[in-house]
C-alpha cells in the first residue's frame, strides 16, 4: 500500500511540474521570484539537498560493500540507486537556474579550472561516473578488489563534492550569513543524515517482509544513527546562530532574526525544528517505534523534510541583507527586490524534479535492485 501511494504522489508531482518546465524552458525564467538581489531561490536550495542527498545515499551504501556492516547486508544496490537518482536530480534543479542551459559544453571543452563552479562541475560528473560504476559493479562483482577501490574512490569523492558546496558558500566574503569556516565541514556532516533518513524511509517502508527481524535491526540502527546526526546537526546551527547573534554584525543579525523572529520563523520552528527534528528524536529514541515499519519511513520523511527546508533556509536568508547601505533604496523594480517567496512556476518545476526522482527511484528499487536480496 505505501508504495502503491508513493507511485500516486510522485505521478500526481511529476505531472504538476511539467507546466513549470514547459514555462522554464520555452519562457525564460521571467517567472521566477529571484531577482537581482536575490539571485539564489527555491532551485539551488533543493540542488544542495538533493546533491547532498546523492553524496549521503553513496556514503551510507559502504556499509554494505565497504565496512561490511552485517547489519546492512542487501541495503548496499538500493543506496547506490538512490545516489543515481538524487544526484541528476539536482543538477536538474541547478540547471533550472542557469541563464544560458545551452552553454554548459563550455566547462568541459573551455573549462576554467580557477573557478570554484567550473571545479564543482567536474566534480559531479566524475562522482556520478564512480556511482555507475559502482553500481555495475555492485551487480556483477560485489565480493572482490574491484568493487572496494571504486568504493573507497566514490567515498573520498563524496566527501570532498559535499564539502565543495559548503566551500562555495563559505568562500563567499560578500555575504556574510555564508562565510562562515566550518560551512565545508558541515556539509559532508548534512549529507551523511540526509543519507540515512533515506535509508530510514526506504528501509521502513521498501524493505523486505519476509526477513522482519533483519530489518527491525536496521530500523533501530538506523534510528539511534539519524538521532545521533540530527543532535550534531542541532549543535552547528546552535554555534552558527549564537556566533552570529553575539558578533553583532548586522548582516548575520538580519538574517538569524529573520529565520528565528521573521518571515522565516514558521518554516524554521514549525516545519525543520518541529516536525523536522523533534518528532523524529522523540519517536526513534524508542525502540518499539523505531522498529516499525510504518512509523520509521515516516521518521525519515520529516527528517528529510526538515533537511530540505534547512537547505532554503541556508540560502535565502544570506541573501536578505543589502551588499551595501541605501541599495535597498537606490533604485526599484519587479526584480529588484529584498523579499523572496518561491513563484508558482518555481515550486511547479521542483515538483517535476521531485516526481521524477521519486518514480526513478521507485521503478529501481522494483525492476533493477531488490531490498529482498539480502545476503546472510
Amino acid at each position: 500500500m505505501t508504495k502503491k501511494i508513493s507511485y500516486v504522489v510522485a505521478a500526481i508531482a511529476l505531472l504538476f511540474g511539467l507546466w513549470g518546465v514547459y514555462i522554464r524552458l520555452f519562457e525564460g525564467e521571467q517567472g521566477a521570484n529571484y531577482g537581482s538581489y536575490i539571485g539564489w531561490g527555491l532551485w539551488v536550495a533543493m540542488y544542495l539537498f538533493l546533491a547532498g542527498l546523492a553524496a549521503g545515499a553513496y556514503m551510507l551504501s559502504t556499509l554494505d560493500y565497504l565496512f561490511n556492516i552485517p547489519q546492512f547486508k542487501g541495503t548496499g544496490k538500493a543506496m547506490l540507486w538512490a545516489a543515481a537518482v538524487t544526484l541528476p536530480a539536482g543538477l536538474a534543479s541547478i540547471g533550472m537556474d542557469l541563464g544560458h542551459m545551452d552553454r554548459i559544453w563550455k566547462v568541459y571543452l573551455q573549462p576554467n579550472f580557477n573557478s570554484f563552479l567550473a571545479l564543482l562541475v567536474w566534480g559531479y560528473t566524475i562522482f556520478l561516473i564512480l556511482i555507475l560504476i559502482s553500481l555495475y559493479l555492485a551487480f556483477t562483482q560485489p565480493e572482490k578488489s574491484a568493487m572496494k577501490i571504486a568504493m573507497w574512490i566514490g567515498l573520498v569523492t563524496a566527501v570532498l563534492v559535499a564539502g565543495g558546496v559548503g566551500f562555495l558558500l563559505g568562500g563567499n566574503a560578500g555575504r556574510l550569513f555564508w562565510h562562515v569556516g566550518l560551512l565545508p565541514v558541515q556539509f559532508p556532516v548534512f549529507a551523511l543524515a540526509s543519507g540515512a533518513a533515506l535509508m530510514l524511509m526506504l528501509v521502513g517502508w521498501f524493505g523486505p517482509k519476509e526477513d522482519h527481524g533483519n530489518r527491525a535491526s536496521q530500523l533501530w540502527t538506523l534510528g539511534l544513527l539519524t538521532v545521533v546526526l540530527s543532535v550534531v546537526k542541532l549543535y552547528f546551527l546552535f554555534t552558527d546562530f549564537t556566533q552570529s547573534l553575539y558578533g553583532g554584525v548586522p548582516e548575520n543579525v538580519q538574517a538569524v532574526q529573520a529565520i528565528l523572529f521573521g518571515q522565516y520563523a514558521f518554516s524554521f520552528w514549525v516545519v525543520q525544528i518541529g516536525l523536522g527534528t523533534l518528532i523524529p528524536l522523540i519517536v526513534l529514541v524508542q525502540p518499539k517505534l523505531a522498529k516499525n515499519d510504518l512509523i520509521a519511513g515516516l521518521m525519515g520523511l520529516l527528517l528529510l523534510i526538515g533537511y530540505a527546508v534547512a537547505r532554503i533556509l541556508i540560502i535565502v536568508p544570506g541573501q536578505i541583507a543589502p551588499m551595501f547601505p541605501g541599495l535597498a533604496e537606490a533604485f526599484s523594480g519587479p526584480k529588484l527586490t529584498f523579499e523572496y517567496v518561491p513563484s508558482l512556476m518555481e515550486w511547479s518545476v521542483t515538483s517535476a524534479v521531485l516526481g521524477g526522482a521519486i518514480l526513478a527511484l521507485l521503478i529501481g528499487l522494483d525492476r533493477l535492485v531488490r531490498f529482498t536480496e539480502v545476503k546472510k
